[in-house]
């Protein structure tokens, strides 16, 4: 996958990969629909309108309102980032695929087993506070796995941690399907993840890139190869 420079104010909004009724029962097509169409695209919207204010800024010197513009960059541009991860890890009921080599080796080495990485994951996210989400992230300071709770989009990170599995809990994304039951939104979901996705995002994590999209199945297969040589 190639990784170029993206010019201030040029981000796009990724289409989903796949239709909007594939999570279904799980999240329905409308939810999905405005999720995707309507939310996501505003944080794409207000991520360029910040860039582009602030090339402004820089070029006419003016720094007044470097505060706001600034908080618009965080919360806008982390919410843009979430939800392009966010829609990649997802697959249709009965899709998702067995946890990777590397992923369960690395939850393992840190969690101790993977029931134990389930149980903090699915509390974490639920237990966010106001709106947020539960993401686990390749912490590369520490060489290992974390799991951590973003307040909004921004808030509560950890400094230099790649998200590789986020779980939006924004009553957005399951209200019209859950209502206020976040808990039973978070359970049904975590039947959606596609462990090849996550797998291949830990890869690109460990070398210290965040694709937002999905890649071609010979690619991926590739990649793993490269940090699994006896897989073949």
């Amino acid at each position: 996958m190639e990784f170029r420079m993206i010019p201030p104010g040029q981000h796009v909004l990724p289409p989903l990969p796949y239709s909007y009724d594939a999570l279904e029962p799980v999240l329905g097509q409308e939810t999905l629909r405005i999720h995707h169409d309507k939310h996501h695209k505003s944080y794409v919207d207000g991520l360029n309108n910040a860039e582009i204010n602030l090339v402004e800024a820089r070029e006419n010197g003016d720094y007044n309102l470097i505060k706001y513009w600034e908080n618009e960059l965080a919360f806008n541009g982390s919410g843009h980032i979430l939800h392009s991860i966010y829609w990649t890890i997802m697959a249709p009921l009965g899709a998702a695929r067995q946890v990777g080599v590397q992923t369960l080796n690395q939850i393992n080495m840190y969690f101790g087993s993977f029931q134990k990485f389930k149980d903090q994951f699915i509390s974490a996210s639920d237990k966010v506070e106001g709106s947020g989400w539960g993401v686990l992230s390749w912490q590369p300071t520490w060489n290992r796995l974390e799991i951590l709770q973003a307040g909004k989009h921004q808030n509560l990170t950890q400094w230099s941690g790649i998200p590789i599995l986020v779980c939006d809990v924004w009553e957005h994304a399951y209200y019209l399907n859950y209502q206020n039951k976040r808990r039973d939104y978070i359970e049904a979901w975590w039947d959606l993840i596609d462990w090849q996705e996550v797998e291949r995002r830990l890869l690109y994590a460990m070398k210290g890139q965040v694709p937002l999209t999905r890649e071609k199945e010979k690619a991926y297969n590739q990649s793993v190869r490269s940090f699994h040589p006896h897989l073949g």
